[in-house]
Formats: C-alpha cells, structure tokens, sequence
C-alpha cells in the first residue's frame, strides 16, 4: 500500500549523528526554561535532553495575550502547532504563491486629477493591500507548518492563546545540523540556554543569550539600498533597539483582509464535510506529483484541521473516550512537513490497547487529567512506569511497546505528534491486533498455553479496538 507514491515503511528522517543512543531510560518532562516578553511567553522543554535529540526532536509551549502578535519567523526543521486554548489567526508565506487576498480602492476622477497615474500617491489609492491568506485557528487545531516558511500569529480572541508546538530536527528537509534553529524576521529575541556550546560561551553572559532579526546582520546602507528605503528606516527593521521581544502588543488591534468569522466557519464547515479527494481534486498526490501546478496543489493546501471535535473521532465507544487522528490522507500538507498528530480522551480507568509505532517515534503532551504509562524497550525491559499529568510530555521511540490507562477518578487526555505523515500502529490487544491475528497453536506453544487458555487470550478483547473498557471481575494471573 502506498501514500502518496511513498511507502508508509520509507522514512525521509535523518539520524541525529549521536552515538549512544540507547533509550534505556525514559523520563516525563516539565518545560525547564520560560522566556518573558512584552505579549506573553515560551516554555521549552529542556532543549538538551539526551533523549529528545537522539530522537531528533524538539518542544515548546507558547502563550499569547489577547491583542498580542507573534512576530514573524521561520524555522530549519518542520514543526505541527496544536491549539491547547483561544482562537487566532495565523499568516504563512509560501514562497512563489501569489497574494490572493486583495482590497482594491475604486479610482475616482477626483483621485486622478489630484494624484497624478503611476505616482505613489496613485498607487496608494489604486491598492490598499495585498497578501497571502490568512488562517483562522481554534482549540482543538493541529496546524502544519514546512520547514522554512515563514509565519506569524495574532490572537483576536478574550484568553490567552496557549499552543503546543513539535519540530522534527532531524527530517530530511534540515539539512543543518539536527537541533531546531529560529530565524526571526523581526525583533529581539532571548535565546534558549543550550544554544551554548562551550564553557567560554556561557562566561560571556547576557551578551550571547540575545538574539536578533535576520536584518540585523546585514550591513546597515546595504539593506537600505536593496529595500529601496531610506537608512533610518533600514535601521528601524534590524531592531536594534527592540526590547518587547518576540510577541508584542497591537493596541489598536490587528486589522487585514480576510473573511468574517461566519464565512469562515462556514466554509471550514462545507470541506470538513467533503471527503478529502473532493478538496483536493487529486486522490491524495504527494508533492512529487504535483500535476495541477504549484498554485493549486502547493498554495491553496489547508495547513489546519481540528482534532479535538468528538464528531471528528476515529474511534469511539459509548463511554465518551475517542482516539482523533490527522494524517497525509487527511491533510495532505503532513506529506510536506513529514508529520502527524492523534488526539486521545480517556474516561476514567479506560485504556488504550498495548501497542507499538512501526515508522516513526512518538511525542506525548498531557493536555489534561492523569493517568498511568509504561513503555518497554526491545529487552523487555521497562524503560517508563509512571503517572503523567496536565502539561509534561513523553518521547516513545519507534517499535517500543506502550501500555495506557486514565486514573480511577479522573479523565486521562493528551495530544502526540509522530514523526511520520502516516504513522503505522501494531496493536497487541483486541479485534485487530497481533494476537488475534495468530493460529491458536502458535499462542499454546509460544506461552505454554492449554487450548482454552489460547481462545481466551485470542477472543476475550474480540470485540474493541484501539479502545479497551475496564474488566472489573478479571484478576491479574488468573487463568479462569
């Protein structure tokens, strides 16, 4: 079976180059550095975990004020943004996409006796602004964002605006070394600690832990001259003197072309509803294929789609607990960013069904309530056995097997994001599991089974999948 001309088996990940990678000890992890700014804050999740870079990967968690903009940038390494709580907007630049979002101002005879045609004042009348679409976002979105593109964010909305963000440091499309890197378009911005290398850096202090703007390293009349502005401005774009930060406030609000709330729920109601190769026109074609050119198969790609509706559930039970994922097959931009993401909502004492990712590793943010996990590596051996709760995540690297259940007395959910578009899952228990799957005589041999022994493990879980209810009247060893 092939997605998008690749198999679900290939990989487009580069190994991270460290040696010793040997996951023999798992550990759940709280953001370990904040950095403040005028609009809100970044949380990053200890940057320099052994674990976290043998798997290439990397974390941080954001808040943004009401009225406040996330200043623009870019990144080396592709990342999946998931909407924890708020509403907002958000602005990509696709390079070679045109700006189809326009306002135009009706020419007047007026305006042409007082501007004379081609003047910039002319100009200014003719056209108010041009730029490429702009996204609505909500709780629940998973947002898709390619390595090297360029994009902000503005919260609209009475809440702060709390999102989850992965990047995969060590997908093909970075060809630098396997750490996530930020480029900024604009501001001044202070730098994660473990962006020091040696023990000389670290003396140097403060100095070192700032960064700039990209414009800020380009010679000052040089930059003028290629803006076609003057030298004061050019000044004023490197940011020098800069202290809000990378998120700052919009008094005023921020006001762009883009349609009305209603129109917007609208149409993301009317796609949500069309199976994906009517949205697309193509039965899912990676971007190798792209046959219907750079505009229409590149520019106009949904970047979003919303996990965390119970209508959008994959799998359900009757009990209220869901599994949501989003895939290439869902949104076709995860085979440009070579990511995925499953939203997970246990009631209490629900369990998942044991299980192992065959292509990708897996990072795990609690998104809320508590619950119990074990993860085994390849020895047999448990590498995890704890409690995780609301705000720490947790790497499972690939082919580890993974047990989880929601505490007795309160819900258990979370959000992970694989480092493959479309993750392959080999379950252990339940209607399609590896178990089920096998002769009888091969469960009796393998476990020194009596025939009846082997029918209970093969059919006592027949009817569930992924989801498994509590089985209140079992005991642990018991061979009744």
């Amino acid at each position: 079976m092939m997605f998008g001309g690749q198999s679900p088996w290939q990989s487009m990940r580069t190994f991270s180059g460290r040696r010793g990678c040997r996951f023999d000890r798992l550990a759940a992890l709280n953001p370990s550095q904040r950095m403040q700014f005028e609009a809100g804050m970044t949380e990053f999740y200890e940057w320099d975990n052994e674990m976290m870079q043998c798997a290439g990967v990397a974390a941080c968690r954001h808040m943004l004020e009401p009225r406040g903009l996330m200043l623009p940038q870019y990144n080396n390494a592709p990342s999946l943004m998931y909407i924890v709580q708020g509403r907002g907007f958000m602005g990509t630049v696709f390079p070679g996409c045109p700006e189809t979002y326009q306002s135009f101002q009706q020419q007047s005879e007026t305006a042409q006796e007082e501007f004379p045609m081609g003047s910039e004042s002319w100009r200014q009348q003719m056209m108010r602004d041009e730029h490429q679409k702009v996204h609505r976002f909500k709780q629940g979105d998973i947002i898709a964002l390619p390595a090297g593109v360029t994009y902000w964010c503005y919260n609209d909305g009475d809440v702060p605006m709390v999102s989850m963000q992965v990047y995969d440091a060590s997908n093909a499309a970075n060809q630098l070394v396997p750490r996530e890197r930020r480029f900024f378009m604009a501001g001044t911005h202070k730098m994660p600690q473990r962006m020091y290398e040696t023990e000389q850096q670290q003396t140097m202090g403060m100095m070192q832990s700032m960064g700039q703007s990209i414009f800020a390293g380009f010679d000052t009349q040089m930059l003028a001259e290629a803006l076609g502005v003057n030298v004061e401005m050019a000044r004023q774009l490197q940011s020098q003197n800069d202290p809000r930060g990378e998120m700052v406030f919009v008094k005023e609000g921020l006001r762009m072309l883009m349609p009305s709330r209603s129109q917007e729920m609208q149409q993301q109601e009317f796609e949500e509803s069309m199976p994906t190769w009517q949205q697309y026109g193509e039965p899912m074609p990676g971007m190798r294929n792209m046959t219907n050119g750079l505009d229409e198969m590149f520019c106009m790609m949904k970047i979003r789609s919303n996990i965390d509706m119970p209508s959008r559930a994959d799998y359900f039970n009757q009990r209220g607990s869901r599994v949501a994922m989003v895939n290439s097959q869902k949104l076709p931009i995860m085979n440009v960013v070579q990511m995925s993401a499953s939203r997970v909502v246990l009631q209490k004492n629900m369990m998942i069904t044991p299980y192992w990712h065959m292509n990708c590793h897996s990072l795990m943010y609690v998104t809320g309530g508590q619950g119990r996990m074990q993860v085994v590596n390849h020895r047999g051996q448990t590498v995890f056995d704890g409690q995780m709760r609301q705000g720490e995540i947790l790497l499972i690297p690939q082919n580890y097997a993974v047990l989880k259940r929601a505490a007795e007395n309160q819900m258990f959910h979370w959000v992970s994001f694989m480092t493959n578009p479309n993750p392959m899952k080999s379950q252990m228990v339940g209607k399609k599991s590896v178990l089920r799957a096998m002769p009888l005589q091969v469960l009796m041999y393998s476990y020194r089974l009596s025939m009846e022994q082997a029918r209970m493990l093969k059919f006592r879980r027949q009817h569930e999948m992924t989801i498994l209810g509590p089985m209140y009247h079992m005991q642990m060893g018991s061979n009744e």
